[in-house]
């Protein structure tokens, strides 16, 4: 089993995200790409030859654990990052769990994402916008032609499968190929939510002529949707042959190529238990009228929770003033705070 995650490889040692161009080309790219690591051979080789495009995914790799928060912002497991460890998420990434199966996938698919974004806003000088967005062509409201800039997502793809493939490929184990299905999942994820963007030419605004490109939508519907791929997330067992995966449930549907797949089942992250890289849920909030994942019952495992009460300042009666102010009230509110209890001292002996 690999011990070291794409999150890892990706997001743990970009202290490249915050390097300006300027400081890399002061100290030179192979410098700063020999030293950050977990990087395989052809992973340095990349680094080295697209530095600018490794900035990119530096960025991107902010934004996508900042979806992955928000997707899991009311579960128990919530994508919380540990500073100090290199693998930003902890053990919790050396369990073949559908978290670790999430994670791959979102975290490829913010590679694309970043990549494809930095090539239409024209940051990086491998690529551009697509160049066969060309010519004339046809949807269902008639004929167009292509212009403006379309996201070339193609290029996105084959450098995030070149990039963050390469060290899965060079183990030929259960886990190697777990991640590989679960990144051409995040991969194919962006690709999915490409929509076309016209604008109108004609008298008076009509759409006699229209000039249309291609634009990938806003991160949060990828997040979305490999957000139900991981409620749908099908366990499997490797195949006799050891060249793909069969499910591990007969009475399940096997996964195709859309569908997250993982191995192990998840710790129930109700305890800290440092083996399985659960941070535990004491001191979380909860809502105590839910009865969803985020309500204190499910959030706290039980074991109850403690109620602050707490006075917040927020602003409101905003006012639009002409010309050109909005002005508001700052209103004083006392809520209720409940965050979920600690577990007793011996049940969390147990777990460490």
């Amino acid at each position: 089993t690999q011990t070291s995650s794409l999150a890892a490889r990706i997001t743990a040692p970009w202290y490249v995200a915050k390097i300006t161009p300027r400081y890399i080309g002061a100290l030179g790219a192979r410098v700063i790409c020999d030293n950050i690591p977990g990087l395989v051979n052809k992973q340095r080789q990349l680094c080295q030859r697209y530095p600018d495009i490794m900035q990119s995914v530096g960025e991107g790799a902010k934004e996508w654990i900042r979806e992955c928060q928000y997707q899991f912002r009311h579960h128990r497991w919530n994508c919380s990052t540990l500073d100090r460890d290199h693998t930003v998420f902890g053990r919790v990434m050396l369990r073949s769990s559908r978290e670790a199966a999430f994670v791959y996938a979102i975290s490829s698919a913010g590679v694309v994402y970043a990549i494809t974004r930095a090539c239409s806003q024209g940051e990086l000088k491998a690529c551009g916008c697509d160049p066969l967005k060309r010519g004339r062509a046809k949807d269902e409201r008639g004929e167009f032609d292509w212009g403006g800039c379309s996201d070339n997502i193609n290029y996105g793809i084959r450098f995030a499968k070149a990039f963050v493939d390469a060290k899965e490929k060079k183990v030929k184990d259960a886990r190697a190929l777990m991640n590989l299905h679960n990144n051409r999942c995040g991969r194919m994820a962006v690709k999915r939510f490409l929509k076309l963007e016209c604008k109108c030419h004609g008298v008076s605004g009509s759409c006699t002529l229209r000039t249309c490109w291609l634009a990938m939508s806003d991160f949060r519907k990828t997040g979305d949707y490999l957000r139900k791929k991981y409620n749908g997330a099908i366990q499997v067992i490797m195949n006799q042959d050891g060249t793909g995966f069969t499910v591990a449930n007969k009475n399940f549907r096997k996964p195709t190529k859309t569908d997250l797949v993982y191995f192990e089942n998840s710790p129930d992250y109700c305890v800290m238990d440092k083996s399985a890289g659960s941070l535990g849920t004491a001191g979380r909030v909860c809502n105590k009228i839910s009865r969803g994942t985020d309500g204190c019952e499910v959030m706290c495992c039980g074991r109850g929770y403690d109620t602050t009460r707490v006075t917040r300042v927020t602003k409101c009666e905003c006012k639009f003033h002409w010309c050109c102010a909005v002005r508001c009230k700052e209103c004083e509110d006392t809520v209720d705070v409940h965050t979920c209890k600690a577990p007793k001292r011996a049940e969390w002996l147990d777990q460490t």
